[in-house]
């Protein structure tokens, strides 16, 4: 039996915010199943995107001229 989460422990898990979870979900770099209104997320596929997703933090260098 496999174990899901919900958009707030993937968040938790992966370090960042639940809305970026679901920004992941929306551009299908991460698989969910939809529950109602809900996304569960395997935990298989949550740790299959761990090791493999390039998260960019901060912001993006500025060049000067």
């Amino acid at each position: 039996m496999s174990k899901y989460f919900t958009t707030e422990e993937a968040a938790t898990y992966l370090g960042v915010t639940a809305s970026r979870v679901r920004q992941y979900i929306a551009e299908e770099r991460l698989r969910s199943e939809k529950y109602g209104r809900d996304h569960m997320i395997k935990e298989s596929d949550l740790a299959g995107f761990a090791m493999t997703a390039k998260k960019k933090r901060g912001r993006p260098a500025t060049t000067k001229k």
